[in-house]
């Protein structure tokens, strides 16, 4: 086995998971997703896919017509993107594997800012590339970046920037000059952006989706794009993603696809067609779902003596801490174990986040949340 590969560290909240594991009785919040269950037209085209005996490999970048659907939707929020640059890939993290293998030989450097969903991470170590941190920051109540720090950090010597934003486990989302300040910067060094913008449509501050990158490039910057049907269409277990890339990169893509998994079972691109059909009607009523059970949760964190929370514009996640609790991964299993709560520890997402713990706010029944604040009420009484 690769050194790379068995300095690799397990992950913190399955660790939490299986520490809940048989116990009915446990509330988990632990894990990004939803409860509810994928809308019924998605299933429906995929069943009825597979009654059609669509069960074949498809073109390696997608079905033509879900790259179209893909195209339309994406130009639908940020201006035209061609279908030509849209690759198909089974799931967002395939999607960001895929834009890893493109751009990296190892020995490259990455600058990424955290914290941040691990794999994000994880991938470029995986290939042997240098990862460099640039933390957020929690500021006045709100978590912040410092520009000028993470510009400093992207130099000529730099292959890939790596943002997360909507961000994983924070919230935080960059604004409109951010983002046209570190794609100017990046052109002047050659550096590639990476943009993880999977939670781009879970966005509470105004607008269709937080600020994308495709708002401010044109189509052969160096910015891949990646994107998921997970969070904003309810189908996480689809494992179902794409990416918008340079017209230049897409026969890589296509290499890649082939060699990584060959393509996205078909009935599940299906249902990834019949998910973007419904998407002007269904994404809206989703966000203000996923609005009012934040709002609810927050109020009861910020009432809580001790406890720091910050309100976050986009994503699915409350991220707080408690005062006094430095060790987030032995209280997630404390909470487990001992009060029945599952979330996850803020060191599951690098050392920034230690002392921290992530609760995905995403429930069909917000009377779960309440619940779950009943039973951290009492635990931090103890």
């Amino acid at each position: 086995m690769r050194a790379a590969i068995q300095t690799l560290p397990g992950s913190k909240i399955r660790e939490v998971a299986n520490a809940g594991l048989g116990r009915s009785d446990v509330l988990p919040f632990w894990f990004g997703e939803s409860d509810e269950v994928t809308p019924e037209p998605i299933r429906q085209a995929a069943a009825e896919s597979l009654a059609r005996g669509e069960t074949f490999y498809s073109h390696n970048l997608g079905l033509p017509e879900l790259r179209t659907a893909i195209a339309a939707y994406a130009s639908a929020l940020h201006g035209t993107v061609d279908a030509e640059r849209i690759a198909v890939t089974s799931s967002g993290v395939t999607a960001l594997m895929l834009a890893m293998q493109l751009l990296l030989d190892a020995g490259d450097e990455v600058v990424a800012v955290v914290p941040v969903w691990p794999n994000l991470t994880a991938q470029p170590a995986i290939l042997g590339a240098h990862v460099t941190r640039v933390p957020l920051r929690p500021v006045a109540g709100q978590w912040r970046l410092d520009l000028a720090e993470l510009i400093a950090a992207v130099t000529p010597r730099t292959r890939v920037l790596l943002v997360n934003a909507p961000n994983n486990p924070t919230g935080w989302t960059l604004t409109r000059a951010e983002q046209q300040a570190l794609l100017a910067h990046c052109r002047a060094t050659g550096t590639w952006i990476v943009a993880d913008e999977v939670y781009e449509r879970i966005f509470f501050d105004g607008g269709a989706a937080a600020p994308s990158f495709l708002d401010v490039a044109a189509p052969d910057d160096r910015l891949i794009v990646a994107a998921s049907f997970s969070k904003s269409f309810l189908m996480t277990g689809w494992r179902l993603g794409w990416l918008v890339l340079p017209q230049a990169q897409m026969d890589g893509a296509g290499k890649l696809l082939e060699f990584n998994s060959s393509c996205a079972p078909v009935f599940v691109q299906r249902g990834g067609i019949a998910a973007l059909a419904m998407a002007d009607s269904f994404v809206p009523a989703l966000v203000a779902r996923l609005r009012a059970c934040r709002d609810r949760l927050l109020t009861g964190l910020q009432a809580l003596p001790g406890v720091s929370v910050a309100s976050p514009p986009g994503g699915l996640y409350a991220f707080f801490r408690i005062e006094g609790e430095d060790d987030s991964l032995a209280l997630a299993k404390r909470l487990v174990t001992d009060h029945g709560l599952g979330l996850a520890p803020g060191a599951a997402f690098g050392p920034e986040g230690e002392g921290w713990l992530r609760w995905c706010f995403a429930s069909r029944d917000p009377a779960r949340l309440d619940l779950g604040m009943q039973r951290l009420r009492g635990a931090i009484r103890l």
